[in-house]
């Protein structure tokens, strides 16, 4: 392991992190707030980063061993100096660090019981974080940095190790400055369109940052129903679905061929999903409270749209719909949005890769002998990529299980605790019971807040990166 290598780039991450804040302190002076809390935070993230960064600079050759400790790394220290805000403005040390979490994994958990009491200058920090993470620091960093694009391709699979491997250009580096102008390009369409909705312009930039990034962090406690607005929402659904695509996916089809998205089939799997799943919480709907159809439509739409994205916003408390209505909502937390997007969750590739892989076993069962092979999007699957699919919802299973069992045994209830569970591993947000969307985790006891911090680091990286830095084998030589 080349510690000096991790720890220049960590400097260097430090040094991006410390610049970013200037945004929220220049806010901070033009609303006359005060402009201590960024000032320290720039201040202290910026020493770190320039001490690293000065004192560890190598141009040594990475491996991959240094690619996955670079990225578990990053969203670690990320986590920690984005919080000097939070902290300098008195949120303790554990509530600072489990919010900045939230937002750089795009979960949208918070643990702010009265979000309206915080400074604007501290909400749009809060919300910038979540577009920074949304498309992945390290995404950024290959893009911008000359120097990593050498190792780009090992850090780029790091940060997103989806079961395929989507490349827009031969250079990895031209392929994450492609995802990062479609994501500023749609982010800046989405503002346009809110403000011209009647959001005002500081609204229609926070809310765009956490609606692109499938992050769901709002400036006010009741979310988007603040805004009580079907315009509003409907454009909301359209972008947050928007953002749960395949971003290289949307670049091809603006670009090179205009039906490849409507031949993907993980995308049409994925919209098959969202009909499907909407059209079950209409009929829960109209008939567990009796609803009129269009209302039914409005918040049954909004909501599956929110929570398969893993964005988190809620335009009403789905607390209070009967189980029946509940259910289908907790089923789509278990799905997540296409790979390739700024969406959490297992994905849809792999629901559908499992569903294929079912699909053939059954078919073997009856031809044992026969030759068919899995295929998608026309393609045989190879069956490393099968094999990883398995191991991976196993493991995300796993993780699932027990962190929900830890937090049961701290009290919560098995609800509170299951949903707490999948809405930060799968870095959705809200959840039932104590942690529903009008409410907070800031009532959970610390350790559980310590294991959903470490769920949603786990989520955010797709389980591999961050656990196999956990096994013997990473250490050895």
């Amino acid at each position: 392991m080349n510690s000096k290598v991790i720890l220049s780039v960590l400097g260097t991450l430090l040094r991006f992190l410390g610049l970013m804040m200037i945004f929220p302190l220049l806010l901070a002076l033009y609303y006359h707030e005060s402009s201590v809390p960024f000032l320290v935070g720039m201040g202290l993230t910026e020493m770190a980063g320039i001490y690293l960064w000065l004192r560890y600079k190598s141009d040594d050759d990475w491996k991959l061993r240094e690619a996955f400790a670079v990225v578990a790394l990053s969203w670690l220290v990320a986590m920690f100096f984005g919080s000097i805000p939070f902290i300098v403005e008195g949120m303790s040390p554990l509530n600072a660090f489990f919010e900045t979490m939230s937002g750089f994994t795009t979960t949208g958990a918070t643990i702010l019981d009265e979000i309206e009491s915080q400074s604007r200058s501290i909400l749009f920090w809060r919300c910038m974080i979540q577009w920074i993470g949304g498309m992945g620091i390290i995404v950024l960093f290959v893009a911008i940095l000359p120097k990593l694009s050498t190792a780009g391709k090992l850090l780029f699979r790091a940060e997103a190790p989806g079961p395929t491997e989507d490349k827009i250009k031969p250079r990895i580096r031209d392929t994450a400055k492609i995802l990062w102008m479609v994501y500023v390009v749609i982010s800046a369409l989405q503002i346009a369109a809110l403000h011209l909705a009647g959001m005002s312009t500081y609204d229609a930039v926070t809310h765009t940052f956490t609606t692109m990034a499938t992050g769901g962090f709002s400036p006010y406690g009741q979310g988007i129903a603040a805004f009580d607005s079907p315009l509003i929402e409907a454009i909301i659904i359209i972008f947050m679905f928007i953002a749960g695509a395949n971003f290289a996916l949307l670049y091809r089809t603006l670009y090179t061929d205009h039906k490849i998205l409507f031949k993907d089939e993980e995308f049409k799997f994925y919209t098959a999903v969202v009909v499907v799943a909407s059209a079950m919480l209409i009929l829960a709907l109209r008939y567990g409270i009796g609803a009129d159809p269009l209302t039914c439509l409005r918040y049954s739409v909004f909501q599956v749209v929110s929570l398969i994205t893993t964005t988190g916003f809620a335009s009403i408390d789905f607390n209070l719909w009967p189980d029946s209505s509940r259910i289908v909502l907790l089923l789509v937390m278990f799905i997540g949005g296409c790979a390739g997007s700024t969406a959490g969750g297992p994905k849809a590739i792999r629901i559908l890769l499992l569903l294929k892989y079912a699909r053939w076993e059954l078919f073997k069962s009856i031809h044992p002998k026969a030759v068919k092979p899995i295929k998608f999007n026309g393609k045989t699957v190879p069956e490393n990529v099968i094999h990883e699919t398995v191991s991976f919802v196993v493991m995300y299973f796993l993780i699932f299980m027990t962190s929900t069992f830890i937090i049961s045994l701290m009290g919560v209830d098995i609800l509170s605790s299951i949903t707490a569970s999948i809405t930060t591993l799968g870095n959705i947000g809200p959840g039932f019971n104590l942690i529903g969307p009008m409410g907070s985790f800031n009532a959970l006891p610390a350790l559980v807040k310590v294991v959903l911090i470490a769920n949603m680091w786990i989520g955010r990286l797709e389980i591999f990166t961050v656990l196999v830095m956990f096994t013997p084998e990473f250490w050895k030589k």
